[in-house]
């Protein structure tokens, strides 16, 4: 299983949490620019573009692994970890960065149903 499926996988259910916990948003929001800014995901007239698939992988599983090394659990609630993961996850999902097939299996429900907008007002 790639990186990417992993944590879209584990994270992908946390996305629904956006509905209902808005500082929760907001810190995905800021772990997304964070990601855009490491991984050099720009675009033309300050437009955010989509991030190359292989940085966002290698991204992920070197974070993946620092986790394990430090014995992370993933808690019930909200550290910088399961924001860093929520906002690779939404990256991944926004961005069609998986095989179809593995989307949907990772996201659990069928492929026309909409992935939550960070970038809606």
């Amino acid at each position: 299983m790639s990186p990417l499926s992993t944590v879209t996988t584990s994270y992908a259910p946390r996305l629904a949490e956006f509905a209902f916990e808005p500082g929760f948003v907001a810190a995905v929001d800021q772990h997304v620019a964070a990601l855009r800014e490491r991984i050099g995901a720009v675009g033309p007239e300050l437009v955010p573009g989509a991030p190359d698939r292989e940085a966002l992988s290698d991204y992920a599983l070197g974070f993946l692994d620092a986790l394990a090394e430090t014995g992370w659990d993933e808690p019930v609630g909200h550290d910088f970890a399961v924001c860093r993961l929520t906002a690779v996850c939404w990256l991944v999902l926004r961005y069609g960065l998986m095989e179809d097939r593995e989307a949907d299996a990772a996201r659990g429900r069928p492929a026309h149903e909409p992935t939550p907008d960070l970038d809606a007002d």
